[in-house]
């Protein structure tokens, strides 16, 4: 391939990172210039704080930070299969970690005891039939005794975890943070092991890095956002293994877990159900529809559980909208939202996210083998963001509230030349250690 030949294959790649980058400064800049007022922190369009800092994790974070530029992408395409997972988990860990602790003890979770958040609310709830039984009358804001904001804003199931973390004795802010680090560490094994079970395991070594460091770690290391994209990942992983299974009794098994897993999902996210667009793309990568209505049937049974006990999904919906748009969601100006919102998207994914879009969208030949699974699923994480994003019931604050999706959309990255995937890490890396010491995110 010659020089001319070369340039123009990388141009969408240039065009979708510079793509990412203005956006990130349009939104940054718009409400200065214009005076718009979006209603959040006060660093639009981040929900976060300008606050420069170095702290305990400065020093390991860029230590790992400097290792991992330097071997990642060699390590990942050498070690063995097990190996990897391995490096993966240790890896993610220590850049999670390293990353909360810039703020000391405190990043580790102490957002997570705010009285906005599942915590307090979960130490007081000492009847879960009760809770159910009551949670739809109590998300109205006007209602008597209303939830707290995230608590509101989601159903009950993402408030039940904490509450069963209290009775398992990791009730503490500490606790909690720490165990959602170590649950977030799992997150891109389950998205590796899907790839590898769909017959991408070239796709799995060459995002590997992306997949575990970069941006997104500053609210995977504190959200709860967190463990529903651990959960979200492990349910379309195990969906992956049904699909591919080579036996009908394990594929009856894998189908169900992976029913009740996104079941489950649902019930911690109201934006979850968006993982049925995924769901649906790894069945057709798979060439296997069987796991669908045994998954779907454990899924329902999941839902009809909570049914039972008081919350049915399809009541609170609606009054979860009205309490939306009665708070934040109606103050916050749609026309500038409806774009900075994939801003936001940038920064926590990071730059590359828009390489990695263009990469899928302008694959050429050949269209096979691992590039079709990578193709794929990049893609329609992007209409999955799309979906999300039109919807109206994502202004603002989706940093966190897109983590899910994050993962499958930097899938993308494994069709990226070796040299934009070791200079492009490395300037992930960068921009997720800027972000994490100029401003102040909570989680």
């Amino acid at each position: 391939m010659d020089a001319v030949a070369r340039s123009h294959s990388t141009l969408p790649l240039w065009i979708g990172t510079s793509v990412a980058l203005a956006l990130i400064a349009a939104a940054i800049l718009v409400p200065v210039i214009t005076g718009i007022d979006p209603y959040v922190n006060s660093f639009p369009p981040l929900h976060a704080e300008w606050m420069p800092r170095i702290g305990w994790g400065t020093v390991p974070a860029i230590a790992v930070a400097v290792l991992a530029a330097r071997s990642a992408v060699g390590l990942a395409a050498r070690l063995q299969w097990d190996a990897l997972l391995g490096a993966a988990f240790i890896g993610g860990l220590v850049w999670m970690l390293s990353l909360a602790f810039v703020d000391g003890g405190s990043g580790i979770g102490a957002i997570l005891a705010s009285k906005y958040e599942y915590l307090p609310t979960a130490e007081r709830i000492d009847d879960v039939g009760a809770f159910l039984d009551d949670f739809i009358a109590r998300i109205p804001i006007g209602s008597d005794g209303n939830w707290a904001t995230h608590v509101a804003g989601h159903p009950p199931g993402a408030t039940l975890f904490f509450w069963l973390l209290f009775r398992l004795g990791l009730g503490s802010w500490v606790s909690a943070g720490l165990l959602i680090i170590l649950l977030a560490a799992t997150a891109p094994l389950a998205v590796l092991t899907a790839l590898r079970r769909l017959g991408a395991e070239d796709a799995a070594r060459r995002a590997a890095p992306f997949l575990v460091m970069g941006p997104a770690a500053i609210w995977m290391a504190t959200s709860a956002d967190a463990m529903f994209t651990m959960a979200s990942a492990w349910g379309l992983a195990l969906l992956a293994i049904a699909a591919t299974a080579t036996r009908t009794r394990a594929m009856v098994a894998w189908s169900a877990a992976a029913g009740a897993v996104l079941g489950l999902c649902v019930f911690l996210s109201y934006g979850l159900p968006l993982l049925g667009v995924l769901a649906v793309a790894v069945l057709f990568l798979a060439r296997s529809w069987w796991p669908l209505p045994i998954a779907t049937g454990a899924a329902l049974l999941v839902a009809l559980a909570f049914g039972l006990g008081g919350f049915w999904w399809w009541e609170a919906f609606p009054v979860l909208v009205e309490r939306y748009y009665v708070g934040a969601g109606g103050i916050r100006p749609p026309e500038y939202w409806i774009w900075a919102n994939l801003a936001v998207l940038a920064v926590s994914a990071g730059p590359l996210v828009g390489a990695s879009i263009a990469a899928a969208a302008t694959r050429a030949r050949p269209f096979d083998g691992w590039r079709r699974v990578a193709v794929v699923l990049t893609l329609v994480a992007a209409v999955v963001i799309m979906l999300a994003d039109l919807s109206g019931m994502s202004r603002a604050e989706v940093e966190r509230i897109w983590l899910p999706f994050v993962p499958w959309l930097l899938v993308g990255t494994a069709l990226l030349p070796e040299p934009w995937r070791r200079w492009g890490f490395a300037g992930q890396l960068g921009f997720a250690l800027v972000v994490q010491h100029l401003l102040f995110t909570g989680w």
